[in-house]
């Protein structure tokens, strides 16, 4: 069990030590996510629309879009130079791959989700006050759900013609309980609604991160060798 666990230490390191190198995805989801807060702020007529009824779900959908961009990339630079195959040829289980390339996923796209909260919580006025802990929660399930799923068909995408452009053909329709839950109660936290009032929510955003993280572990291991 410890070597299980080491071995998928090793790879999060791995990853994560060669993102702050590069700083290819963490940059381009950043800077995704502050230019569409800026768009959407300006684009939005205060007059007739207040920030706080559309923010939630404008908050979720720069997170899957700006998501998109770094979860696609995660086995571009190791398929570059067959390192890819390495990996999968080498001892390592299949599902701990998935699951440490999932979890350094998941790093990377928390912190931006966080990022993302902030700068539209800048731009439109936003106050989380007591909530924002909640939201952030809300906002970590989400984004453990997405890279779950998005990993998983990101390893499907690398290995097609298409790459890239396939992935959020597969993974968009899947993603429909995750959006309705996480803005419904990402809207009401901002709205000051108590915790309690979405804890049904939380819950399912909980239970729909944990069956994703399950059927990617149990599914990458045809995925790859196919």
């Amino acid at each position: 069990m410890r070597t299980y666990i080491d071995q998928i230490r090793a790879i999060i390191w791995k990853d994560l030590v060669l993102e702050l190198r590069t700083r290819e995805r963490i940059a381009a989801m950043g800077a995704f996510a502050v230019l569409a807060a800026i768009l959407f702020n300006f684009s939005i007529d205060t007059t007739s629309t207040r920030p706080e009824d559309v923010a939630a779900g404008l908050i979720w959908m720069t997170l899957v879009f700006g998501g998109l961009l770094g979860v696609g990339r995660t086995f571009y630079l190791e398929s570059q130079d067959n390192a890819l195959l390495g990996l999968l040829t080498s001892p390592v289980p299949k599902d701990a791959i998935y699951l440490a390339k999932t979890l350094a996923n998941f790093a990377l796209l928390f912190i931006v989700s966080v990022l993302v909260l902030g700068v539209f919580a800048l731009f439109f006025g936003l106050d989380l006050g007591a909530n924002v802990g909640g939201i952030i929660l809300v906002l970590g399930l989400g984004s453990l759900g997405f890279v779950a799923l998005g990993t998983l068909f990101a390893a499907i995408s690398t290995g097609t013609t298409m790459g890239e452009t396939l992935l959020p053909i597969l993974v968009f329709p899947l993603l429909v309980p995750m959006v309705i839950y996480g803005v419904t109660s990402t809207g009401r936290l901002i709205a000051g609604r108590p915790f309690d009032e979405v804890e049904g929510n939380v819950r399912m955003l909980g239970a729909f991160a944990v069956a994703a993280l399950a059927a990617g572990a149990m599914l990458f291991r045809y995925v790859v060798e196919d």
